[in-house]
């Protein structure tokens, strides 16, 4: 009987865990750090599979990496996915992760 609720105990930290995980997790891509848009040279924006708004991958006016960027497209611009599947998917595909 101990050895049940041992294990009860330990399954029941275990799924807290993994929710706080998660949560976290979730947290961290909401509150990425935004694009300076002046020295974006397009605006768009698109949202992403979690309902977020994300800015459309653009090109840095300074040559500078954008903040918040998340990887370089082949073609040049920079893309603030919060996802790798599809990043960069109609602008040659990924050249480097950031």
């Amino acid at each position: 009987m101990k050895r049940y609720l041992l294990i009860r105990a330990f399954a029941g930290l275990f799924a807290l865990a993994c929710t706080v995980a998660h949560a976290y997790q979730n947290d961290q891509y909401q509150y990425q750090q935004q694009p300076n848009e002046s020295d974006l040279d397009t605006h768009g924006h698109y949202t992403n599979r979690d309902g977020n708004s994300v800015h459309a991958p653009a090109r840095s006016r300074s040559s500078a990496v954008p903040q918040g960027a998340s990887a370089q497209c082949r073609d040049g611009t920079y893309s603030f996915s919060r996802h790798h599947s599809g990043t960069c998917s109609r602008h040659g595909d990924v050249a480097s992760w950031l």
